[in-house]
């Protein structure tokens, strides 16, 4: 084994060895967090944080194109609120924070945290709609949610998460369909062109959609190990929130009617998503669109004279036309080219005392590792170019292995051997009866994931029960 290769191993557990400890060590070692002082919390460091602002912005630019506007809501929510909308309440019950003391008093009414702001935005609602003039209401927050979940993973799982979520009014019910599926495209167009990461749309069965929704449309990925991971969601709220909570407009012939919702979100998990489609045994790999620093320059030879103005000097032209920084500390290189693969850095550039002299950089690419001689006279052209390469070899990449680790089920045995012999998406058919989805899971973890818009007639039976079936789903193990 190489010297290179130890120092990988030393800090990296092989993903094939123990998938959930790389996934761990990568998070650690890249530094995007550390452990909060509450059990499953996590403190996002500024790398981290880094990427989740790109993601942010990006998105953030999309949700102001289709119209809409941020506003903020308070983080408490008073019990009595939340009991306005039963089934949405239920859904929530098990992982929602109470706070019962103000100081030393006891509250005469118990608070939330909030988990999510559906009661918050249809109380507001409420307030402010009172005609067909009013609507549509098209609002996001972007804020933070507590979920006392059980089971904690940074990222993927944590007792406090970022995100934004949309909540928005409309006159009719064809209206809030469509913003629906509006807002699920802009999710599968942020993965997609952006985080690299290929997805299913696809709608929730009934047992898997958002508590108190009509119906949730989502996003679906594939992670490295086979897993499924829910990449955002889109749910038409129907008209429940509106009849619980009053929101009522007069139309043009003077009737009262309620509004139809609707509500969206992607949260910090997309992170995790990104670690575990594109990761690898030497650390990150962060597709371009979306790094805090596409080109990294690491001087060799530096203390030798002319180096790093030099490295300077093209980090100045570079900053022209990406996202650039030198890193001119006294660490050796070798170290340097281990933080920055481990930080997943889409480009190296490596510039010394004979590159000076022969008016070149060395630049290397983190996704294949390949190495090239340019010119510093053509990096202005090299530099765009190589990174649209690496940004449409990540999604490709990611998308072979998608499609290798996707499966079709006919017969539940086949179902469960493809489960134990290769994890990943299984194509299956279902009968529709929420029976055969809840001992599908019962019997091997797996859940539907989605009914995918794209349909296709792989059986004509059920994979569970062996009746006629005619909706095609995607199972899957999930995060």
């Amino acid at each position: 084994m190489g010297k290179k290769n130890k120092q990988f191993v030393e800090k990296v557990t092989a993903m094939e060895e123990d998938f959930a400890q790389w996934y761990t060590d990568v998070v650690k070692q890249a530094d995007l967090v550390d452990y909060g002082s509450v059990r499953g919390t996590m403190i996002i460091r500024p790398y981290g944080y880094a990427i989740w602002e790109n993601i942010r912005d990006i998105l953030d630019g999309k949700i102001k194109e289709t119209g809409h506007q941020n506003m903020y809501f308070p983080l408490f929510i008073p019990e009595s609120l939340l009991q306005k909308e039963k089934d949405h309440i239920e859904g929530f019950a098990p992982e929602v924070a109470w706070v019962t003391h103000g100081g030393d008093e006891e509250l005469q009414e118990r608070l939330v945290v909030r988990p999510t702001s559906e009661v918050l935005f249809a109380e507001h609602y409420s307030k402010i709609i009172h005609s067909y003039r009013d609507l549509p209401k098209l609002y996001n927050q972007w804020s933070n949610v507590v979920r006392w979940e059980k089971t904690t993973r940074p990222f993927l799982r944590s007792l406090e998460f970022l995100w934004q979520e949309g909540h928005t009014c409309h006159a009719t019910d064809e209206d809030a369909a469509e913003e629906t599926n509006k807002m699920l495209d802009v999710y599968a167009q942020v993965c997609e062109d952006y985080l690299a990461i290929p997805v299913v749309r696809g709608q929730k069965t009934e047992k898997e959609k958002f508590a108190g929704a009509k119906y949730t449309l989502t996003i679906e990925s594939l992670m490295h190990d086979g897993k499924a991971l829910q990449s955002g969601t889109s749910h038409h709220l129907g008209t429940g929130f509106a009849e619980g909570f009053g929101i009522r407009f007069t139309d043009e012939q003077g009737e009262l009617k309620p509004v139809h919702q609707t509500s969206w979100g992607i949260t910090t998990r997309l992170i995790g998503a990104l670690i575990m489609v594109h990761g690898d045994n030497r650390g990150l790999v962060v597709p371009p669109r979306i790094a805090p620093t596409q080109v990294m320059i690491v001087p060799i030879a530096q203390h030798k004279e002319g180096v790093l103005d030099k490295g300077y000097q093209l980090k100045e032209q570079i900053a022209t036309f990406a996202r650039v920084d030198i890193d001119a500390s006294d660490k050796m290189p070798g170290w340097k080219f281990n933080e920055y693969e481990m930080k997943g850095v889409p480009l190296r550039l490596e510039v010394g005392p004979k590159d000076i002299e022969k008016n070149q950089v060395v630049l290397v690419r983190r996704d294949t590792g390949d190495k090239e001689f340019v010119s510093m006279d053509e990096l202005s052209m090299k530099i765009p170019a190589l990174l649209e390469e690496i940004q449409t070899n990540l999604f490709n990449k990611a998308k072979e292995l998608r499609e290798e680790k996707t499966s079709v089920a006919k017969t539940f045995d086949e179902f469960k051997q493809l489960l134990e012999e290769k994890p990943g998406f299984i194509k299956a058919m279902w009968c529709g009866d929420v029976g055969c989805e809840e001992k599908i899971k019962e019997e091997t973890s797996a859940t539907s994931r989605c009914i995918p818009f794209d349909q296709e007639t792989v059986h004509d039976k059920c994979v569970y029960c062996g009746e006629e079936a005619d909706k095609l789903v995607y199972w899957a193990k999930a995060y």
